[in-house]
């Protein structure tokens, strides 16, 4: 089966001087083609983060037809009925364009230390809050009895538009890769690298078709941070090490930088390891570099990635 190549754009941190450059930001992204755009989950920061459910109900209603989604929803500090609503609301409003990605947060983010929660409990929290959002999509009253939730004739109406609302799981490790196979419809890299990746997908296709509920091919993804120019554009170093000490890795691995050809091989070098859909995130600050950057993907990327990679003809 011919699989569908497709690219969104993605935020962590707030990279622009005023809101209006986000929304021009968010137009842009929306008239030049781009397939999704992406917030990173963070509650505790000290630099600039928008809390991602609320920036998908903007969304929602700034955009007519690209697609938003969270890489990735950290359950373990969330209330999964408030969330189930939350993107049940989203969706229905915005016509079905929610991607909800899930995992249980990096054991290096602040929120842990800041809010004293437990780590150690995070994946069987995260496993019970996937099971107990699942119902509440799809089913009229839900009794759950559990280790850390409970609930009694719970219900949320409006369902979602989507009748099967995309559940993207995020992490590499061998829960995380039990858990896609379990309750995800999709799985989201983080900060891996291609190689990195190839075995993770690997091992969800042999673990969810052992669960007797295969992923659609098209159903992986993988984010990396890019830019047209060179590592040593100012505020280049920053970015690098900001993702080597929030996930102990060589950027050089991860970033894409130099030109469009650049930026198509990296790209090349996941879909070659089994991912279909990308989060590409422009390594730049403020409202012009971001437009500039932005723009240069529209222009130079999207295109050819139609071209390299058509998508597949859909039965009459």
């Amino acid at each position: 089966m011919a699989r569908s190549i497709a690219a969104g754009l993605g935020l962590m941190e707030f990279p622009f001087d005023t809101t209006a450059g986000f929304w021009r930001w968010v137009d842009l992204c929306e008239q030049g083609g781009a397939d999704s755009i992406w917030q990173t989950d963070r509650i505790v920061s000290g630099a600039p983060m928008l809390e991602c459910m609320a920036t998908m109900a903007a969304l929602a209603g700034r955009t007519r037809r690209i697609k938003f989604g969270v890489n990735v929803i950290s359950l373990a500090m969330r209330d999964p009925v408030l969330l189930a609503k939350q993107c049940a609301t989203i969706d229905f409003l915005s016509d079905g364009r929610l991607l909800p990605g899930f995992g249980i947060g990096s054991p290096r983010g602040p929120e842990w230390k800041a809010l004293h929660l437990d780590t150690t409990t995070r994946g069987r929290v995260t496993d019970e809050a996937l099971e107990i959002i699942h119902r509440l999509w799809t089913e009229d009253r839900v009794d759950f009895e559990g280790n850390y939730f409970r609930l009694t004739g719970a219900s949320i109406s409006p369902k979602p538009v989507q009748p099967e609302l995309p559940i993207w799981i995020g992490g590499s490790s061998e829960a995380a890769i039990r858990r896609t196979a379990r309750y995800g419809t999709g799985w989201q890299a983080g900060a891996e690298a291609p190689e990195e990746v190839a075995p993770v997908v690997a091992a969800i296709r042999a673990a969810a078709i052992e669960a007797g509920r295969p992923l659609d091919e098209d159903h992986y993804g993988a984010a990396f941070s890019f830019r047209f120019g060179s590592p040593d554009d100012p505020g280049m170093k920053p970015a690098m090490e900001s993702y080597r000490k929030r996930t102990g890795r060589d950027p050089l691995g991860y970033f894409a930088v130099g030109d469009a050809t650049t930026i198509l091989q990296r790209i090349a070098e996941y879909v070659e390891a089994g991912i279909s859909k990308f989060i590409l995130r422009p390594a730049a600050s403020g409202d012009q570099d971001m437009m500039e950057q932005t723009r240069l993907l529209v222009d130079q990327v999207l295109p050819q990635m139609s071209v390299r990679w058509p998508k597949p003809r859909k039965a009459a």
